[in-house]
């Protein structure tokens, strides 16, 4: 076996952090004459010479370096042991400014929150100003080719900024990171000169070696995906002062291998925090004053955490009756049920929402335990992706419209007015137009609350990639998927008017974006409230007239409704405890 080969298969399964490409390439030259022909560390270090950063990289770490590091399992790397060919203050960002872009999904959001808590410890400044950055950063999604189009436009638009720059600042470096950096890898950075770094969802970790290896006028990436990597000891920096909410990840990884989606090949297999350390980064959150926490994952609600050797017994998954998995089922370890119990006892006047979660994983303790507590929100969101048996089939979902449509009555019946949100794909692979009718039919006979609806957008790797064709014309999806969001948003009214007379728990986030007088927060299904800013009474002191600020609890009674919003007029300030007794 060459080399190489081993380096790639150590850094693929082992511990060790990943090397830049350039130091693979070097470690290929190096192979190829004597060893005494690389110095080693060792006699860099005795002859006290300092090189350049080249000279250092070329020179270790050797194959044996590799071979030493898998003997046994490692610490994750710290400023207190640099790789070999960098030195402790090469890892320093020198108070360097960080401007840090994201798109895509909640997760994208969290992952921009631990990356920036890297960062803040190796010494960099954040700024919001990207005129004055250093550093930009562009967390990326590959959910669909939409999204990736959207990110070679911005690194289109930034490589002015990077020719532009001036040679008396230090040079601008631009990563991307995320699921595009992970999908395409090496493309980008044949694609686009410009692009300093990669680094994938499992290696926010490295960034500050990354941008070392950067410095010296490569390009350096670490795009291996892990197998136990959750970020659990790193707490994500709030990337918004004035939140009110705050996303908490609790797994990453997604093993349902649905045949259109590219999550489990950029984001890897499932692997759940430990319960303990998600009850901290909550704690710690209650303490900070926000109120809201969102708990997230691929399949949030299959977490699984084995790290506790006492719970891993022989005990099964409960699946919602009806659902089945793609993969063997899975036994023993804390589940979902647990930890949502656990996390609603942090702080009673605290929400708790969670997403994004499978149908498969609703078992009755999940859905009884958010109809007792009073602060688990009464919303759930429940991907259908489609209204067909045999569409869902070729998606490889695990279920039917029949069980789905089983799973609905039975949460409604659990949970006596939930909000329901869902997902659907329009013109999947062989999808016919009475499929389509059925996914119509579906949405009328539900009424969601809330949707996310979107055009099939093939992706390399999938299942749907290698086996099926994406047969349904672009203009049969843009005109099928227009007629699904018509029926929704029709749907969605006619759901939403119920809740007009009606008094609701209104979580304040702020000023609406439409008008200055009037403050804008989400109710319990996580619907927008628009509602005047006027004086109110406080319920803990009747004497006293406030304004409501973000962070407060108020009611309002709704007046009027449309697909998205509602609206309404406050009528005091309160508790989330004593809202019950009016809502």
């Amino acid at each position: 076996m060459h080399p190489l080969q081993c380096i790639l298969q150590t850094q693929r399964w082992g511990p060790l952090a990943s090397v830049s490409w350039l130091l693979l390439r070097t470690c290929r030259a190096c192979s190829s004459v004597p060893s005494t022909a690389c110095p080693s560390v060792e006699k860099q270090q005795e002859d006290g010479v300092r090189k350049d950063f080249s000279s250092r990289l070329a020179s270790g770490p050797t194959f044996q370096h590799f071979l030493r590091g898998t003997s046994a399992p490692q610490e994750k790397p710290d400023m207190e042991d640099p790789p070999p060919y960098l030195t402790v203050d090469e890892l320093l960002g020198k108070q360097r400014k960080v401007y840090l872009e994201t798109y895509g999904c909640q997760m994208n959001v969290n992952d921009t929150e631990i990356a920036w808590s890297v960062l803040q410890k190796s010494g960099y400044l954040r700024t919001r100003n990207l005129q004055e950055a250093d550093v930009i950063l562009l967390v990326t999604c590959s959910i669909r080719e939409k999204a990736e189009q959207t990110i070679w436009n911005r690194l289109h638009q930034l490589k002015a900024l990077k020719t532009k720059r001036l040679r008396s600042r230090v040079p601008l470096r631009i990563g991307i990171l995320g699921c595009m950096a992970e999908r395409l890898k090496e493309e980008i950075l044949n694609r686009e000169k410009m692009v300093d770094i990669l680094a994938g969802p499992d290696a926010y970790r490295d960034l500050p070696r990354l941008l070392a290896v950067a410095d010296s006028g490569q390009q350096a990436a670490n795009v291996l995906l892990s197998l136990d990597e959750t970020y659990a000891d790193v707490m994500p920096v709030q990337t918004s002062p004035s939140a009110t909410s705050a996303f908490v990840s609790i797994m990453r990884g997604c093993d349902n291998m649905c045949s259109y989606c590219i999550v489990p090949f950029t984001r890897g297999r499932e692997r759940s925090r430990p319960v303990a350390s998600i009850l901290e980064e909550v704690r710690k959150l209650s303490e900070q004053g926000l109120k809201e926490v969102t708990l997230l994952g691929q399949n949030v609600n299959s977490f699984r955490d084995s790290s506790e050797v006492q719970f891993n017994n022989a005990v099964s998954t409960n699946l919602s009756r009806g659902f089945s998995t793609n993969y063997k089922p899975k036994q023993g370890g804390l589940r979902f049920a647990h930890l949502l119990d656990q996390v609603s006892r942090v702080d009673p006047e605290m929400r708790i929402r969670f997403t994004s979660p499978h149908p498969k994983d609703f078992p009755d303790e999940v859905l009884q335990l958010i109809d007792e507590r009073d602060n688990i929100c009464k919303q759930i969101h429940l991907p259908a992706q489609s209204g067909s048996s045999r569409v869902l089939e070729a998606m490889r979902r695990g279920y039917s419209r029949e069980a789905y449509m089983e799973l609905i009555h039975h949460i409604r019946e659990s949970i006596p007015g939930v909000s329901l949100s869902s997902d659907f794909i329009a013109g999947f692979c062989g999808e016919t137009e009475e499929d389509h009718l059925q996914t119509v039919s579906l949405l009328r006979e539900v009424q969601y609350n809330m949707g996310f609806l979107f055009a099939y957008s093939m992706r390399q790797k999938t299942r749907a990639y290698h086996r099926l064709k994406d047969d349904v014309p672009e203009e049969v999806k843009s005109r099928r998927l227009e007629e699904l969001i018509t029926v929704f948003r029709e749907e969605a009214t006619k759901a939403n008017m119920a809740s007009v007379g009606c008094t609701q728990l209104v979580l304040v986030e702020g000023h609406s974006k439409r008008s200055a007088s009037d403050l804008c927060g989400r109710n319990d299904g996580n619907l927008k409230v628009i509602f005047p800013d006027v004086e109110m009474e406080d319920v803990n002191n009747s004497e006293v007239r406030v304004r409501a600020q973000p962070g407060d609890y108020v009611l309002v009674k709704i007046t009027s409704t449309s697909s998205q919003t509602l609206k309404g007029h406050v009528l005091c300030r309160t508790t989330l405890k004593d809202s019950s007794a009016y809502c």
